[in-house]
């Protein structure tokens, strides 16, 4: 990050903060000119410091209220017991986040659902059919403290 100046990292705070400012906007929150915030802003976007800007859904308002993290362990630890692992997973609607991890599991994956009788309809035909699935471990979040925190740099 020692590439990014003072104003980008600020453009890219503000930004974190609230998509949705205007350039003029983020322009005056950053003590800079429109032209120099859309062009520092489009910089950004093309060195990758900012994959994408989009609006997050409160999930209960569109009846996706159950959250679940599930521990993944695969039966052999190979690239291609991982490759056809995360091959199946990149289709599934209600994956939000999957991750290969260090630890206990192999992978940990963030799912929503309804309710849990959703979660376990997709359990039975979808979860355990997954190639290479040893053990699975689910863990119902009974309460989201925090989520999606902007990133501090």
């Amino acid at each position: 990050m020692t590439d990014l100046s003072r104003i980008d990292r600020n453009i890219l705070r503000h930004l974190q903060e609230d998509g949705r400012l205007t350039n003029a906007e983020l322009a005056k929150a950053v003590n800079v000119s429109p032209a120099t915030c859309h062009r520092r802003t489009q910089a950004l976007f093309e060195a990758g410091h900012i994959t994408t800007v989009r609006g997050q859904v409160n999930p209960a308002s569109v009846d996706l209220g159950t959250l679940v993290m599930v521990g993944v362990v695969l039966d052999r630890s190979t690239p291609e017991s991982f490759a056809a692992f995360e091959k199946a997973v990149d289709g599934m609607t209600e994956l939000l986040d999957c991750h290969l991890v260090a630890g206990d599991f192999d992978y940990l994956l963030k799912i929503r659902v309804k309710e849990m009788k959703d979660f376990n309809k997709m359990h039975t035909k979808m979860l355990i059919a997954l190639p290479g699935v040893r053990q699975i471990r689910t863990f119902f979040v009974l309460k989201e403290i925090k989520e999606n925190a902007p990133l501090k740099f």
